[in-house]
């Protein structure tokens, strides 16, 4: 009986002591193993076997990416203004053991060299570049940082600035530039569109005047070509009436002529003939007639011929 209590206690022991052996390592972590006191090995996730008494888990590291919060610091500018700044630093383990034998604390370690890199960046900075240059700030202290955390093993991934906090008196001289820049803004804008309101304005009478006398111009047009037409009717108008009666008045001659050579008044025909020269010396101003008695005498036959030519043609 004690014998097989003794191998039942034995057995117990020998179960504990393999239990004790089996390490599970979780996804996302890392255990730093020492062996008798020295740097053993690295267990990444899944489950090992060590040495109960002989092995020694020294410290789980997480390889997760970790946010480091460094809480508010003062800091001086160039232009001797005291500022308040805090930020936020990302990272992730990528060495366990630099990162456990290297040094004590690495997150202490991280946060005040964000501290004294912060005041030596900040101190050659005005306070007006200061506040319009974050991303500057930002991208110096990470590669200050990330360059110091290699000894670490940890990759710096980000560093950001969560707020910078001037003095009151700062933040009021702030808030009253603020105000004349919008208000300045406001007026800027105003005036625009007030002049581009004018320009808009003088355009639109300037295109009104335009198509006016564009409209007077075609007007003008339109009405000279219509008189124009007129007039060109009213002088083929009379232009036809003067053929029609030249050519009445030459088919009256036409006639008394022919009646004249049928009737054989060759006295009368000498007589139109004198009357005709006598016309045309007359109608010349150069021309001086001297008539005799005798010539004076026969005009009235002639006269009398011509009434009768006259009475004829009508």
């Amino acid at each position: 009986m004690i014998k097989l209590i003794v191998i039942g206690v034995l057995l117990l022991i020998v179960l504990l002591v393999l239990l004790s052996s089996i390490k599970v390592v979780n996804t996302g972590y890392l255990y730093v193993v020492e062996r008798l006191g020295q740097f053993h090995r690295i267990l990444e996730p899944g489950w090992h076997f060590m040495i109960p008494g002989v092995d020694f888990v020294r410290k789980k590291v997480s390889t997760k990416q970790q946010i480091l919060d460094v809480p508010p610091q003062s800091v001086i500018t160039k232009d001797n203004v005291k500022i308040s700044v805090d930020n936020v630093i990302f990272y992730k383990m990528l060495n366990a053991k630099d990162a456990v034998y290297n040094i004590e604390d690495f997150k202490s370690g991280i946060v005040y060299s964000a501290t004294t890199n912060m005041r030596n960046i900040i101190g050659n900075m005005s306070l007006d570049e200061v506040l319009s240059g974050r991303d500057k700030i930002n991208s110096d202290l990470l590669s200050i940082i990330d360059e110091v955390t290699d000894a670490y093993g940890i990759k710096i991934l980000s560093v950001e600035i969560k707020n910078i906090i001037p003095p009151a008196e700062i933040q009021q001289a702030m808030e009253k530039q603020m105000k004349a820049e919008r208000d300045k803004r406001a007026a800027i804008l105003e005036a625009e569109g007030q002049r581009q309101s004018q320009i808009e304005r003088a355009e639109g009478e300037k295109q009104a005047k335009i198509l006016s006398a564009e409209a007077e111009k075609q007007a003008n047009i339109r009405r000279a070509e219509g008189l124009r037409e007129s007039q060109l009717l009213e002088a083929e108008g009379k232009a036809k009436a003067i053929e029609q009666i030249a050519i009445a008045e030459a088919e009256a001659i036409r006639k008394v002529n022919q009646a004249i050579i049928e009737s054989g008044t060759n006295e009368t025909v000498i007589a139109l003939k004198q009357v005709e020269a006598l016309k045309e010396m007359a109608n010349n101003p150069a021309n001086k007639l001297i008539l005799p008695n005798e010539t004076l005498s026969s005009l009235g036959s002639i006269a009398a011929i011509g009434e009768m030519l006259k009475g004829n043609k009508e």
